[in-house]
């Protein structure tokens, strides 16, 4: 507990807060997300809302999450913006139910059916593909990475050790084995060879390594790979043609929150037409508005085949299959 109270002291970071501000008029947010994505979207709320002070508390979802729990008789925290709907779905008594006033202008599979689960945005696995190192060669999904020509030219990081390779793992055993997870391990077998042996050592060495042309083509997530492509690196983005699983990402109001009318005004900014927007076209973060405009980067879902996995039966093998994966990238 002492970790996590020094944690918060370490990481309190505040947006135009002053001792003169009345505590009704703050509002606090812990959120795991980076800061380059969160102060846009806090700088524009607090634009819209002048009277509300924000105070951002920033850690990794797990500490976060431990934090909500430790301090739920008395919380000091108004929202949890970030975080795992798989961490969340067990954890619904620490929420308030509230319905977002945007809610019908979500695509409906993002809905909030549980009623404290207010979904945002949607991360989908993606590859990276250097434009410069791939001329000639075709790759539209995950079938094109056995060419023998991009053998060891392939980024892709442990699953154990990176969320959004473990993700990769994920899509591939679903996509590959047609909805059926165990059918997908012939793929992942012959994927693997192509690796010839690399595994990179966390998720940024995979779109880093592709943009900077070390690696023709990596499994990474659509908004580090968008980043990428605004900013002009030689690289663009596949959505694998055998299908993509899109995971939303969640915003919670904190249970008996002390801003509670404040936590309500800003999950309603998150999923407004400006935030969303905001979202697709200046942070290259996959909106879940179905009426925003194109973006420039960004494929509509409408063009995405996307595909879903089943969270009960991916939580029970988790272990399995990592092991799994780790006996055939030891023994190949």
């Amino acid at each position: 507990m002492k970790n996590i109270f020094m944690l918060a002291f370490i990481s309190l970071i505040f947006y135009s807060c002053s001792n003169k501000t009345s505590d009704e008029n703050r509002l606090v947010i812990y959120s795991p997300h980076a800061l380059d994505f969160v102060e846009p979207l806090i700088k524009d709320f607090e634009e819209k809302n002048p009277n509300i002070k924000t105070e951002l508390i920033a850690a990794g979802t797990g500490e976060l999450i431990k934090r909500v729990e430790t301090e739920q008789n008395t919380p000091l925290g108004d929202i949890l913006w970030g975080a795992n709907l798989n961490l969340i779905k067990d954890k619904l008594n620490l929420f308030e139910d509230y319905i977002s006033t945007n809610e019908n202008s979500l695509y409906d599979e993002y809905k909030n059916k549980e009623g404290s689960i207010t979904r945002f945005t949607t991360i989908p696995s993606i590859l990276i593909v250097n434009t410069n190192l791939t001329k000639d060669i075709k790759i539209e999904g995950y079938a094109d990475l056995l060419n023998p020509a991009l053998k060891g030219k392939i980024a892709y990081t442990d699953p154990s050790l990176s969320s959004s390779s473990f993700k990769h793992l994920i899509n591939m055993l679903y996509a590959m084995g047609e909805g059926n997870p165990e059918n997908g391990w012939e793929y992942v077998e012959k994927f693997v060879y192509n690796l010839d042996g690399k595994l990179l050592s966390g998720s940024s060495a995979v779109y880093k390594g592709v943009a900077d042309s070390e690696y023709a083509v990596g499994l990474t997530f659509e908004n580090a790979a968008a980043n990428y492509a605004a900013s002009g690196s030689p690289v663009k983005l596949v959505y694998m043609k055998e299908g993509v699983i899109m995971k939303a990402d969640g915003i919670y109001i904190i249970k008996n929150a002390k801003h509670l009318e404040n936590a309500k005004k800003f999950v309603d900014y998150i999923t407004s037409y400006d935030a969303q927007k905001k979202m697709n076209e200046e942070l290259n973060a996959r909106a879940i508005r179905k009426d925003l405009p194109k973006s420039n980067i960004l494929l509509p879902i409408e063009e995405i085949k996307v595909i879903h996995d089943n969270d009960e039966i991916v939580n029970k093998n988790k272990d399995t299959w990592l092991s799994k994966f780790k006996d055939i990238i030891t023994t190949i």
